[in-house]
């Protein structure tokens, strides 16, 4: 089943994890039967006990919580599994608003600055760079200092 994006918070996710299997069984129309503390439920020859929000197939030793649950004998996914599982809670899922996309600027390098002195200072007082590397990057053109925030740019070349 193809699905679309749907976003869950994490306490929605939570909510169905929780849900109780033995309740909502019973809402499907299932036949729940109880074992000591536990409950049997019979599926295709298959016994699953069920404790809570929790399951255990006794014959093919898996289980899990209650969105495994809906995947495993819905056959739903995760997102489908979920939305389902708060839908017989009553919780109404709203759809999501598309967001236009923005409008991408097309990249532009920022200004150079008239002198070096800040980019200097850094790289070789803090990030102890040889002042012959910074030079060669400089002279290549590859480095030059921001006039706005006074960053060190390093542009790549063709």
């Amino acid at each position: 089943m193809a699905t679309t994006y749907i976003h869950f918070t994490e306490e929605q996710k939570d909510q169905a994890r929780c849900t109780d299997l033995r309740s909502f069984l019973l809402r499907q129309g299932e036949k729940v039967e109880r074992s000591g503390s536990e409950y049997k439920w019979n599926h295709g020859g298959a016994k699953i006990t069920i404790r809570g929000n929790l399951w255990f197939n006794q014959y093919n030793p898996e289980g899990g919580d209650a969105i495994a649950f809906a995947r495993e004998f819905y056959g739903l996914d995760f997102p489908e599994a979920v939305k389902f599982l708060l839908e017989q809670q009553g919780v109404v899922i709203l759809p999501q608003k598309d967001v236009p996309a923005k409008e991408k600027k097309p990249f532009a390098l920022p200004k150079k600055n008239e002198d070096m002195r800040r980019v200097y200072a850094y790289l070789l007082k803090a990030r102890f760079l040889d002042r012959e590397v910074v030079n060669a990057f400089v002279r290549a053109g590859l480095l030059y200092e921001d006039a706005e925030y006074h960053n060190a740019v390093f542009c790549g070349s063709r």
